[in-house]
């Protein structure tokens, strides 16, 4: 008899100092957003189908062979965060949120917690891959980028 399959979870949590006023960097973080610095971030907007953010917004990536299935679950300018709740099928699902807040004029702290929990094996191995290191070098890769397109002519 096979044993039940028990799922990885993890929450994983990074944060950031972007030279950015908190609205601007915000901004950065809505799907339309990410275009400006997010490699191959190419959304493909479900509902709604101009890709207006709004709570309950659906739209799909497709990224290193895997199609990922997004719901924006909270977006709320006024205190800088935004809130996804995404789905690689066949591998594992999480909970993302990003909140940017002031730290001093034209600067500010973007915190971005995941918390993934595993479908499969293979979603398994992907979790205990995403340790703390290898998470914080992921974000790190997120500063880099955002820092590189404020820079770029």
């Amino acid at each position: 008899m096979t044993p039940p399959f028990r799922a990885e979870h993890a929450v994983r949590s990074c944060s950031f100092e972007l030279a950015l006023p908190r609205d601007r960097a915000f901004a950065l973080f809505t799907p339309e957003g990410e275009k400006a610095w997010a490699e191959g971030w190419d959304p493909e907007y479900l509902h709604p189908a101009d890709g207006r953010a709004i709570p309950g917004m659906v739209f799909r990536t497709r990224h290193g062979g895997e199609e990922t299935i997004w719901t924006m679950s909270r977006l709320d300018a006024r205190s800088g965060t935004v809130a996804y709740v995404r789905c690689t099928p066949g591998s594992r699902v999480a909970t993302v949120e990003v909140s940017c807040t002031p730290r001093a004029p034209g600067v500010c702290v973007v915190a971005v917690t995941y918390a993934i929990t595993a479908l499969t094996e293979a979603g398994n191995e992907w979790v205990r891959a995403m340790d703390e290191a290898h998470y914080a070098a992921f974000i790190g890769e997120w500063k880099a980028a955002i820092e590189a397109q404020l820079v770029a002519p």
